[in-house]
């Protein structure tokens, strides 16, 4: 159930136009994007979230391309409470049991740059996101103020770190903004392990759900997110539980 808006909640919406699309080679997308000089507190941001909004940055946007064009960009949310882990999930927490989850403010450290242009460069060569990895520019992706709170959740094997999950903290949820891991670490599936420890925070938290950003179905980056169960899927007016896809095992994908 999505809450209420809040109270003057009106916001100046901006549609861009055609442009080559993020996830879907030969694919044209638009984006609608929130006046970025719009207030925006924990509360919207709650309610952007569920409405189908992400958050890259100061902006919060999200797909709305042209219906005969494309429709795959589907938001998707775990109810943490009742998660359940598959078998590769399991493997992957035990996998990393040696690793520490530790939560850090929102500041530029050189460690998790480091991290960051490292993964970015290896394992997103081929996209945007490779042409620009400057302090600058990392430090507009996750470290910008938005009005609310984000967590930078480490993951450490002893003091070396090996993971960072980028969290938004909403009235009742936690947002995965962004994780990058070590590349030279691919057994260890870090990317399942950041998702089961934001699980783990929001459980300890007491919030109800995660929000996982896109699934897309026809996106290998992408198609992962639903093998986390019972997930639940925005189709343009309410959340419904996800019942498609097919079994993969979540190794092949870190």
């Amino acid at each position: 159930m999505t809450s209420e808006p809040p109270i003057n909640h009106a916001l100046q919406l901006y549609l861009t136009d055609d442009h080559p699309c993020s996830y879907l080679d030969q694919q044209r997308a638009r984006t609608l994007f929130v006046d970025p000089l719009a207030e925006i507190n924990t509360e919207r941001a709650q309610w952007l979230q569920e409405i189908g909004f992400r958050r890259s940055g100061s902006h919060f946007y999200r797909p709305s391309c042209r219906p005969h064009q494309c429709q795959q960009c589907r938001a998707v949310r775990l109810p943490v409470a009742q998660f359940q882990p598959n078998r590769s999930q399991r493997r992957a927490a035990k996998r990393n049991q040696d690793l520490r989850c530790i939560q850090r403010s929102p500041q530029f450290d050189a460690e998790h740059y480091a991290l960051y242009s490292r993964y970015v460069l290896t394992r997103h060569s081929d996209g945007d996101m490779a042409d620009d990895v400057s302090t600058d520019a990392y430090e507009r992706f996750l470290l910008t103020a938005w009005g609310g709170d984000t967590w930078l959740l480490e993951l450490r094997e002893g003091e070396r770190l090996v993971a960072v999950a980028v969290t938004d903290v909403l009235s009742d949820g936690l947002s995965a903004v962004y994780t990058f891991f070590d590349p030279a670490e691919s057994s260890r599936a870090l990317g399942t392990a950041a998702i089961l420890a934001q699980i783990t925070e929001a459980q300890q938290l007491g919030v109800t759900h995660l929000y996982l950003g896109y699934w897309i179905a026809n996106s290998r980056k992408m198609a992962y997110k639903q093998q986390y169960r019972p997930l639940e899927i925005w189709d343009g007016a309410q959340w419904r539980r996800f019942e498609g896809g097919q079994a993969i095992d979540l190794d092949k994908y870190e």
